[in-house]
C-alpha cells in the first residue's frame, strides 16, 4: 500500500512534514491531507533561513547578501529549499487527532542535497561505513526531566527571542534512585509515554526513575544507526508534545537551573554488525580486535567530537568528577565514571547530552571509529579509577570544544569543512549572546563587593 493510500485509508485530515534542523529540533509544515498526498512526490517548500538560526531562532547569517551569507546562491534572499519525505518514517501521531507525520531530507530545487541537512550528513557517513562491510548499531539511554506546569508564562511580557520558560513544580523530590515508591509517583506520566511511544512503534525497553528530582530515564532497544537517529528525534518531540497536552513540561536540557535538580545525560550504546553478527563480540574478551580499534578511534577523536555530542553551553556543566559523568578521555570496563564504558560486546559513550542532534552525534562516532579501523589504532589501558587517571580532559566549554572540532582533520574531512565552518559560526553566535548576559553569579559575586 502506498503512503497516499495509507493517508486516505486512515481518514487523516493533516500530515506534518518535518526535518531535523542543525540543532536536532523538528521543523516543517502541516498540510491538509489532499495537499499532503500531492506533495509526497514533489516535496514541500520551506525557507532556507531555517538552516541559518541559532537556538534562540535568530538568523545568524546575512541571508539577503550575495550567497545568502553562506556562499550559496540557492539560499540567497531566504530562497526556498525542499523537504523531501521519506515514506519509511511515516507515523500517525497518537496525541494529535487525525494527524500523520513524515520525516524529510532537504534538497535544493534541482534535487541536489542541501549540505547542511544533518540527516543527509549521517547517511553519507553510514555509506562510508557500509563500504567496509559493517553496519552501525545503536541503543539509546535517555535521561530527562518532567515537571508539572504551574504557570505557562504566555502573557505578552513573556514573549521574546527566546521567551520565558514555564514556571514548574516537581513531580518527585528525588534521590530515591530506582525505588518503586518514587516510580509510582511518576507512573501517571509514564503511562502517557508508554501508550503514545508504543503507538509510534518505538522499541521501548525500560522506564525508570532517575536519581534527581523529577528525573526520568527511558531506554530503547538496539536499532540500526539510521533508525536509531530517526527514533531519537521522534522520541524527544513526542515526549515534549504529548506531555504538554497533559499539563507537563518535559525538558532534555542537560542541567536545568532549578534548586537541587541533577544533570541528565544521553548514553549511546554502539557496536558494529557484519552479516547479522556483532563484530565487537569475542569468545574470550570484552571486545574483539575490531571493537578495540573502534574504541581507540573514539578516544582519539573524543575532543573534536564533543562539540557534536554536547552542543549546548549548558551541557558542559555536567562534566565533573565523581558524578557518574566523565571529565577526561578514558575508557573503563563496566565503569560508569569513564567516558567510554566497555560492556561485553559493545561500547557505551557516556559523554553525550540529551539535547544533541543525533545525526551529528552518530556521524562523529562513525568517522572516529572508521579512523580507528583504518589505522588499526590500539586503545590505552583501562582506567579503573576514572577521576584520578592521568589522561587528557574533555573540553571544559563549548568554545574549547569548537576549537577542538576545527583542529580534527578526520571529522572536518568527514563532515566537510563547509559544514564545520557553518556549524561553528552558529554555535559562536550562541556563545556571543551568552557572554553579553549578566548572570546571577555575577550579581552575587560583584554587586555588594564593589
Amino acid at each position: 500500500m502506498s503512503l497516499a493510500q495509507e493517508i486516505e485509508r486512515r481518514g487523516l485530515e493533516a500530515v506534518r512534514f518535518s526535518f531535523a534542523d542543525q540543532h536536532g529540533v523538528l521543523r516543517g509544515k502541516t498540510l491538509a491531507a489532499p495537499e499532503a498526498i500531492a506533495a509526497l512526490e514533489r516535496g514541500v517548500t520551506v525557507t532556507s533561513t531555517l538552516l541559518l538560526k541559532d537556538t534562540s531562532h535568530r538568523t545568524v547569517f546575512p541571508a539577503f547578501t550575495p550567497g545568502g551569507g553562506v556562499g550559496m546562491a540557492e539560499m540567497q534572499g531566504a530562497a526556498d529549499v525542499l523537504m523531501m519525505p521519506d515514506p519509511a518514517t511515516f507515523k500517525v501521531l497518537p496525541w494529535a487527532p487525525k494527524t500523520g507525520w513524515v520525516l524529510c531530507r532537504l534538497a535544493f530545487q534541482d534535487g541536489r542535497p542541501v549540505p547542511y541537512c544533518t540527516r543527509s550528513l549521517y547517511e553519507a557517513a553510514a555509506r562510508k561505513l557500509a563500504a567496509t562491510g559493517y553496519e552501525f548499531m545503536a541503543g539509546l539511554e535517555l535521561e530527562f526531566h518532567v515537571f508539572r506546569i504551574v504557570d505557562p508564562r504566555l502573557r505578552p511580557e513573556h514573549a521574546g527571542q527566546p521567551g520565558e520558560p514555564p514556571a514548574v513544580e516537581l513531580l518527585t523530590t528525588g534521590y530515591q534512585y530506582l525505588t518503586e515508591q518514587r516510580y509510582d509517583q511518576l507512573d501517571p506520566v509514564m503511562e502517557i509515554l508508554r501508550r503514545d511511544l508504543a503507538a509510534l512503534e518505538l522499541p521501548l525497553r525500560t522506564f525508570e526513575v532517575e536519581f534527581g528530582p523529577s528525573q526520568c530515564e527511558v531506554t530503547l532497544g538496539v536499532m540500526t544507526g539510521h533508525a536509531a537517529a530517526d527514533a531519537m528525534v521522534l522520541f524527544r518531540s513526542a515526549v515534549k508534545q504529548s506531555l504538554r497536552r497533559h499539563g507537563y513540561h518535559a525538558t532534555f536540557m542537560c542541567r536545568p537551573k532549578l534548586p537541587n535538580v541533577m544533570s541528565s545525560g544521553w548514553h549511546l550504546h554502539q557496536s558494529l554488525a557484519k552479516y547479522g553478527a556483532n563484530a565487537f563480540a569475542a569468545p574470550k574478551a570484552d571486545l574483539s580486535e575490531t571493537g578495540l580499534h573502534w574504541l581507540a578511534g573514539l578516544l582519539a577523536h573524543a575532543r573534536g567530537a564533543t562539540a557534536l555530542s554536547t552542543p549546548t553551553l549548558n551541557g558542559y556543566k555536567r562534566y565533573r568528577p565523581y558524578s557518574l559523568a566523565p571529565d577526561r578521555i578514558i575508557w573503563g570496563k563496566e565503569n560508569r565514571g569513564a567516558l567510554m564504558r566497555v560492556v561485553t560486546g559493545r561500547i557505551e559513550n557516556r559523554g553525550g547530552e540529551p539535547a544533541a542532534n543525533p545525526y551529528l552525534y552518530f556521524a562523529s562516532q562513525l568517522y572516529s571509529g572508521l579512523d580507528g579501523l583504518a589505522r588499526k589504532l590500539a586503545p590505552p589501558p583501562s582506567a579503573d579509577t576514572p577521576y584520578e587517571a592521568k589522561a587528557e580532559h574533555l573540553p571544559a566549554t563549548l568554545t574549547e570544544a569548537l576549537e577542538a572540532l576545527r583542529q580534527d582533520r578526520v571529522l572536518c574531512d568527514g563532515l566537510g569543512q563547509t559544514f564545520v565552518d557553518y556549524y561553528c559560526r552558529i554555535k559562536q553566535a550562541e556563545i556571543a549572546r551568552f557572554n553579553l548576559e549578566v548572570s546571577d553569579w555575577e550579581q552575587r559575586e560583584y554587586f555588594d563587593l564593589f
